[in-house]
């Protein structure tokens, strides 16, 4: 039935001005969504305390660490249920429809009241919240990274789709920008602590609905207008074994460096190295911004030299690299060595970042592109990135922090053996497979 509706749609071809235009409003959905899911991370120092009993910092941040994990377990489900509306339905329908489900969860955290109002209703609630916009994201994540690999010439590929993690780094840094300029210029700690925390979260579901009006106009891509079969059911994704593998490996070593450098990083500089929040605040922050502006370089990089040479570099600098810088940053007290030794380690992390998204796109035909993107990526990153806080945290409060640098550093290894045996996308690609 979808292949005859399918083939009966008159093919298209978009103008330059349509591409640049649905890459731009993708983008910016894209942001407003990691916005809402990294407000969670970037807040959680100042709100634990209003969700959880009292207690001792590292057991109210493994409070929310936790919740912030379970959220991960959501993003597999949302992978399979947006993926497969993606490509049956269209990638428009699919970015329309995450953003709500995103507005509607940071609109339930902005009002909910706290663990001394209603007891353990509070975390509970928080939960939910936390469900709802793991669900968003596993969709957004796949979907996205399929409909700016599909808007793209194949000539700039790498460089487009790099905007996946411009705009996620985007909506994090604007997360710590809101805290830094909340901490500041409007409000005290106590007032942070108390009710400030609720600020950004209000923020995030009012521009969700505003994304959700400029993705109404969103125009949808060539390769899915024109391809002549829509499936994106699980058994076509399975007949696709070895590229599902290639997924997770690429995946897992990635995930778990990049939300060590970054939601980590903050707890990491105030609970480890002893930084006040908002020196800790200020370093990540800095750091962000100019990782963010390395990403589109190292994608326009990819499209001349190729996808392979860039993850095995990550991969061969991130094995040997993980242990000496966070055993130097655990002890150092210097704030401009701080920020130098983070920003090493986001720009070997770049490596993988800047084009993961299209490397992945770059595996499947159309008709299982969302699916396939979204799937494996989101179930390895519910393992592995969303757990990486956790572990730190419980590694700490057993007095085995260390141990947690040579886990990053096991996962690294791994997929650095992927990236040896994968063939490189850029040349041998699927994207213009149906």
């Amino acid at each position: 039935m979808h292949d005859i509706a399918s083939s009966q749609v008159q093919p298209i071809t978009l103008t330059a001005a349509q591409r640049i235009r649905g890459i731009l409003i993708g983008s910016s959905g894209n942001l407003v969504e990691w916005y809402d899911f990294y407000v969670y991370a970037a807040f959680s120092l100042y709100f634990a305390k209003s969700f959880f009993p009292d207690g001792d910092q590292t057991a109210q941040l493994l409070g929310t660490a936790g919740i912030f994990a379970v959220g991960f377990l959501m993003r597999p489900i949302g992978a399979f249920v947006f993926g497969r509306l993606a490509d049956r339905r269209g990638r428009r329908v699919a970015l329309m429809a995450s953003v709500l489900l995103m507005c509607m969860g940071s609109a339930m955290i902005a009002v909910t009241p706290t663990y001394a109002t209603i007891g353990v209703a509070a975390p509970a609630i928080l939960l939910c919240a936390r469900l709802i916009q793991g669900l968003s994201l596993g969709g957004e994540y796949g979907t996205s990274a399929t409909y700016l690999s599909e808007m793209a010439t194949p000539d700039r590929r790498g460089f487009y789709s790099s905007f996946q993690y411009v705009t996620l780094i985007g909506g994090q840094l604007t997360a710590m920008l809101v805290l830094v300029i909340l901490q500041s210029v409007f409000l005290t700690t106590a007032e942070l602590e108390d009710w400030g925390w609720r600020i950004p979260f209000a923020i995030g579901a009012g521009l969700a609905v505003v994304c959700y009006v400029m993705r109404r106009d969103m125009q949808e891509t060539e390769a899915f207008t024109n391809a002549a079969k829509r499936d994106g059911s699980l058994a076509t994704l399975l007949s696709h074994p070895r590229e599902v593998a290639i997924v997770i490996g690429l995946t897992l070593g990635g995930t778990v460096a990049f939300y060590t450098y970054t939601t980590y990083m903050q707890k990491f500089l105030v609970n480890t190295s002893g930084f006040s929040k908002e020196t800790a605040t200020l370093i990540t922050a800095s750091a962000l911004f100019l990782y963010l502006l390395l990403q589109p370089l190292v994608g326009a990089l990819s499209d001349r030299i190729g996808r392979r040479p860039l993850l095995m570099a990550f991969g061969g600098l991130g094995t040997l690299s993980t242990v000496p810088l966070l055993t130097t940053l655990e002890t150092t007290r210097d704030a401009t060595q701080a920020f130098a030794i983070v920003l090493i380690g986001l720009v070997i992390v770049s490596g993988y970042t800047a084009i993961n998204a299209v490397v992945k796109a770059e595996l499947f035909p159309t008709h299982i592109r969302a699916l396939g993107v979204g799937l494996p990526y989101a179930l390895t990153v519910a393992l592995f990135g969303g757990t990486a806080e956790y572990i730190a945290l419980w590694l700490k409060s057993v007095g085995h922090a260390s141990w947690f640098y040579w886990y990053v550093t096991a996962c690294i290894a791994v997929s650095l053996g992927v990236y040896v045996s994968m063939r490189d996308t850029r040349d041998q690609s699927a994207m213009d497979k149906n």
